[in-house]
C-alpha cells in the first residue's frame, strides 16, 4: 500500500470535516488524500451536539477522543470542533483555507462555498463505513 504523501508544487491550506467516529481506514484514506492536495490540512470534527442533530445518535467516542484521534494523524496539521453546519464558511475563514474537501458522499452540499473556497469531494473508500461497523459489533 502506497501511503506516500506526494509534496505539492504550491502549498495551500486544505480543509475538511467530518464525525471520525470508530476510526476506520476510508476516514485515514480521505485524510491522506486531502493532505496530498496542499501543504497544510486543518481537520474540523464534528461535536457530540451536531451529529445528534445530524444523524440522531451521539457518537461510540466522544467529542474529545475523537479530536485527539484525529489529531495524532501524521496527516493532520490541525484539529478543532466543529458546533454548526451553517458555519462552515467561517470556519474555512477563520482557518485561511484554499481547499474544501468532502467525502462525495457529500457531493454538491457545499457548492455555495465555491466563492470562497475549491471545493473538491473525493469518492469514499468503498464497502466501509462507520454505520456499517456498528452494525456489524451490534449484531455480532
Amino acid at each position: 500500500m502506497n501511503t506516500d504523501v506526494r509534496q505539492p508544487e504550491h502549498s495551500k491550506n486544505i480543509i475538511t470535516f467530518g464525525t471520525f467516529d470508530v476510526f476506520h481506514v476510508g476516514h485515514l484514506n480521505i485524510l491522506r488524500r486531502a493532505k496530498s492536495l496542499g501543504g497544510r490540512l486543518v481537520v474540523g470534527v464534528s461535536s457530540d451536539a451536531l451529529n445528534y442533530r445530524k444523524k440522531g445518535r451521539y457518537p461510540i467516542y466522544n467529542e474529545q477522543d475523537r479530536l485527539a484521534i484525529v489529531a495524532g494523524i501524521k496527516y493532520v496539521d490541525d484539529v478543532f470542533i466543529e458546533y454548526s453546519l451553517e458555519l462552515k464558511s467561517r470556519y474555512i475563514q477563520q482557518h485561511a483555507a484554499d481547499t474544501l474537501v468532502m467525502g462525495n458522499d457529500w457531493q454538491g452540499k457545499f457548492d455555495e462555498l465555491a466563492s470562497l473556497v475549491e471545493v473538491i469531494y473525493l469518492p469514499r473508500t468503498p464497502v466501509i463505513s462507520t454505520t456499517s461497523i456498528i452494525d456489524v459489533i451490534k449484531n455480532f
